[in-house]
């Protein structure tokens, strides 16, 4: 087929045929592809937006199980005439990994490493492979793929090279194009290409390069981070010709690579970090090419605005992470030292970091900033859109200057970070993206930045690609004839128009598709406060921008998100994925996805896996609190509607579990009688797996009532010490508040008492999103604690510590005294820490596993744990991830394999890998029910661990 005629204008976006028919698309796909087709309203929503300010909504999602589907889905779209857009891990900033026809999830089936090659130093990979996958392959070998975005745990080979991403290290190692060998290329229509040094793509393409030599040989800007356009001047004959070079940053607007042959590099056996600041950030921009003879790995930088906490930085108001190598501790520190030396004649302060613990702790800040960056330090909201153009790094600083000023001449606010060495700079702008106004003002902020980056002589992308955010303003860059170009080398590859139409060539505007514009603008009604995000439920949920540092594999050190994502590998099980759900639920029939609101089963399916662990509230770099956005949805979707069975029996279990307790022993023997118990669980929805927990037959607070009496003392503050009757520690395990009561007695030399009965947390009725119910039992609370909600509560149980502490006041926003019963609430470590610093525990010297509860993790911290577990010998540390049985979460039919597969993914492991004779600590209820009840390990809360040693071999307090 010859091609089309060239054009620039808009009108050329993609094939031109009538509306195509789903359903026969679908079948015809069905038919033709092993792997999955799914055209259905949640496949659809998820695939809507990448990681950027862009929305377009698909016709379905194929995931192909290799090359042949690839090719296969590919000749059946151009029959009925339907774009294609490849989708990697959908971390794309500029909008290129969203289309409005078919999507192809490269992730799901397509990840395998085909072949690893030390010798060559080459790997062959399938397009779907996570980066950190790759690199995990070639590190016993002392290797590496050197190019490493911070999205590097999540992001796709495939998706790399169609954005040319480039990463921290690419001072030593050069972009995703510096380290192709060969591309193996499935075009529109499903005939393939092979891509290599020499070979010439498409026919005619080398004809249109021949005839243009001279614009390609002086139209393209030289300088390490020019990503924007289509690189035509890798075509050029002096230069191989590399076809390969050309595809990479391409954004999926030729054609779809089905295997690509990379190049590795050497890995470093030791690094060091040196942290260097300076007094501002252009004199930070400005030292850092003064950095490059030294040859370092990385040149990064980033200023204050970006860091919430000074977290070890040395003295300064701008920094640079210089990264150096060797072969041993010494000469990676030698390294670092050296380039310490140089810089300090104008950095105010220098550091030098050779700890891994500690430069992975600076790092994070780093890698985390595409995600906090969307904060501004007031907690407004900052977007992509200007996410990385990148300047010759001698012109870096000036650059920076005149940046700052164009921002203040908008009256917009942003915080550059990035990779100095290269002159790329990152940043998260905050436009007004929802109103006719706002929308303008980044326009015109848009076209004059494009001014300012091309005067000094930059690319307006430096490693993300140009998507739908900078594509419309290539002309300013590269002139209207070599723009022309890229539209003509489209064509050649894509005659049908038929690849990510929309992207680099012929561009929609940089304003249209916004996915801000389906949003409610007046607010929503819903039951928690969302402090902060105004009280409004759409911000919330705009807080996901898509980085996907929720699709990671393994958890990371002591982080918890996202656990069912790793249990299920499928993006609607991600923190992402469910963000993206109820975007589309929030922009109704005007969306034209998710109709139903808060009734939307797909949202309800996707939430419904979720453990409400809230890793997401402190692991997300956004803060998306997904637990929330659970409880309010399951608050409205079952609202005036029957309910699952389990959210009445274990979503009201304080209120059975009160009305049992004076049938403790009878109830523990029915439960043993296999027909009566699989006969209850049914009723009650738990899953038929799962053993009936046993009944406690003397509760705390009764305990504690004979142990005191029950008379009304009149005591003072400083003389009693108050722990909360959880009902997992009043009902289910009352020996560890009996033992936080004689570790508290022996610590403080205080009584200890408990609140009167009846008062709950509400953690139950919030899980199950019985919001109503939970307010009022909230309510009841406070007002039988009236007078003493200021005073320190020891609260045992971590879910329900992280209730008061978060939930309460969320959901009673306007009470007063819901914040004040949040503020006192305590870990026993915390308040030991506080009210008895002095104090030593008793020397156990005994290694510990286990596992940080999770809310532990997300709300409380565990820093006063891990000093209190310090000075009492109990030395190693606990795993991050998620127990699994998450509340009521394991207990309910329907969710067993997950649970399991979540305490496969971190717990159990750790406890068999534990050294003999190591105390395995569980804080939570939860995390020592699973643990008995699948590894037959009894786990312990440290209140109890430290009761024992206060008194060798004498049991734990008892009815004394």
């Amino acid at each position: 087929m010859a091609p089309r005629e060239a054009t620039t204008g808009p009108d050329r976006t993609g094939p031109h045929r009538t509306a195509p028919d789903s359903t026969a698309l679908a079948g015809a796909l069905r038919s033709a592809v092993r792997g999955e087709v799914a055209f259905d309203a949640a496949a659809r929503a998820l695939t809507t937006m990448d990681a950027s300010n862009y929305r377009r909504v698909p016709l379905g999602v194929v995931a192909p199980r290799d090359a042949e589907d690839i090719a296969a889905a590919l000749a059946v779209c151009r029959a009925h005439g339907v774009p294609v857009v490849p989708r990697g891990g959908g971390t794309s900033i500029a909008g290129q990994a969203t289309g409005t026809g078919v999507v192809l999830d490269l992730t799901r089936h397509l990840r395998s490493v085909v072949e690893l090659d030390p010798g060559s130093r080459t790997a062959v990979v399938q397009p779907g492979v996570v980066l950190d996958e790759l690199r995990a392959a070639a590190a016993p070998h002392g290797l590496t793929f050197g190019p490493d975005p911070s999205t590097h745990s999540r992001c796709t080979i495939g998706g790399m090279i169609g954005n040319n991403s480039c990463g921290s290290h690419s001072v030593a190692w050069g972009t995703t194009a510096d380290n192709v060998h060969a591309l193996t290329v499935a075009r529109y229509g499903g005939d393939t290409l092979r891509l290599e040094p020499g070979a010439t793509g498409p026919a005619g393409v080398p004809e249109l390069v021949a005839a243009h030599l001279a614009p390609l040989r002086t139209g393209f800007p030289e300088l390490p981070r020019r990503i924007s356009g289509y690189a035509l001047d890798a075509l050029l004959p002096e230069r191989g010709p590399d076809p390969a070079r050309a595809f990479c940053g391409s954004e999926g607007t030729l054609g779809v690579v089905t295997e690509a042959t990379v190049r590795l590099v050497e890995a470093p056996a030791v690094r060091a970090l040196a942290v260097l600041g300076y007094a501002d950030e252009s004199a930070a921009a400005e030292a850092a090419p003064g950095l490059l003879p030294y040859h370092p790995l990385t040149v990064e930088g980033m200023a204050a605005d970006l860091v919430r906490e000074p977290a070890g930085l040395p003295r300064g108001a701008a920094w640079l992470f210089v990264e150096t190598g060797g072969a041993t501790p010494a000469e990676a520190r030698a390294h670092a030292e050296r380039i310490a030396r140089a810089a300090s004649a104008e950095a105010v302060d220098t550091a030098v970091v050779t700890d891994p613990a500690g430069q992975r702790a600076l790092w994070r800040i780093r890698e985390d900033a595409s995600g906090t960056a969307t904060r501004m330090p007031d907690g407004s909201e900052a977007w992509p859109g200007w996410e990385d153009c990148a300047v010759p790094p001698a012109r870096l600083g000036p650059y920076l200057r005149d940046f700052r000023a164009l921002l203040a001449e908008h009256g917009l606010h942003g915080t550059p970070y990035g990779h100095f060495g290269d002159g790329c700079v990152h940043v998260r702008i905050d436009f007004d993206l929802l109103s006719g106004d706002g929308v303008a003002r980044f326009r015109r902020f848009s076209e004059e930045l494009a001014s300012l980056v091309v005067a000094h002589g930059g690319s307006l992308s430096g490693e993300h690609g140009d998507g739908q955010a900078r594509a419309e303003l290539l002309p300013k860059m590269y002139g209207d004839e070599l723009v022309g170009l890229f539209a003509r080398f489209k064509d050649l590859w894509d005659p049908d128009g038929g690849m990510n139409p929309g992207i680099l060539a012929r561009p929609a505007r940089l304003d249209e598709n916004l996915r801000f514009d389906v949003l409610p603008r007046g607010p929503v009604d819903v039951a928690f406060g969302y402090p902060h995000d105004g009280g409004d439920f759409s911000a919330a949920v705009r807080r996901c921008v898509g980085v996907a540092k929720c699709r990671t594999k393994e958890a990371a050190g002591p982080a918890v998100m996202c656990p069912s994502f790793r249990a299920t590998g499928e993006e609607a099980h991600s923190t992402r994925g469910r963000a993206r759900l109820l975007h589309e639920m929030l922009a109704g029939p005007a969306g034209g996805v998710i109709t139903d609101g808060w009734r939307s089963t797909e949202v309800r399916d996707a939430l419904d896996l979720c453990l409400s662990c809230k890793g997401c509230r402190s692991d997300c770099p956004v803060g998306v609190d997904m637990a929330t956005y659970k409880a309010e949805f399951l608050h409205h979707h079952y609202r005036h509607r029957l309910r699952p069975a389990s959210h009445y029996a274990l979503g009201r279990l304080p209120r059975w579990l009160r009305l049992a307790a004076p049938f403790a022993g009878a109830l523990n023997a029915l439960a043993r009688v296999r027909p009566l118990a699989a006969l209850a669980k049914r009723l009650a929805g738990i899953a038929p797996e799962r053993g009936i927990p046993v009944l406690a037959r003397e509760t705390f607070t009764r305990w504690l009532n004979r142990r005191w009496g029950r008379g009304t003392f009149i005591l003072s503050n400083d003389q009693v010490a108050t722990v909360w009757p959880d009902t997992f520690t009043e009902y289910l395990s009352p020996e560890v508040g009996r033992a936080a009561v004689k570790v508290v007695e022996a610590a403080t030399g205080r009584r200890v008492l408990a609140p009167g009965p009846g008062v709950c947390c509400g953690l139950t009725y919030v899980s199950t999103g019985q919001l109503d119910r939970a307010r009022k039992v909230m309510r009841r609370t406070l007002d039988r604690l009236a007078g003493t909600h200021d005073s320190p509560v020891i609260v045992l149980e971590p879910s329900c510590a992280a209730t008061l502490r978060t939930d309460l006041p969320e959901l009673l926003p306007d009470d007063p005294r819901a914040a004040e019963l949040a503020a006192s609430v305590h870990t026993l470590a915390e308040y030991l820490e506080k009210y008895a610093p002095d104090w030593r525990p008793p020397r156990l010297d005994r290694p510990v596993t286990g596992q940080t509860h999770c809310h532990q993790h997300a709300v409380l911290g565990d820093g006063p744990d891990r000093r209190l577990r310090e000075r009492a010998g109990l030395t190693g540390e606990l795993t991050g991830g998620c127990c699994g049985l998450a509340g009521n979460f394991g207990f309910e039919r329907g969710h067993w394999d997950v649970s399991v597969a979540c305490a496969q993914d971190a717990l159990l492991p750790a406890v068999r890998e534990a050294p003999p004779g190591a105390e395995v600590l569980a804080d939570g209820f939860s995390c020592r029910t699973q643990l008995a009840q699948l590894g037959g390990v009894r786990g312990r809360h440290l209140a109890e661990v430290l009761a024992e040693g206060l008194d060798p071999g004498a049991p734990a307090p008892d009815a004394c």
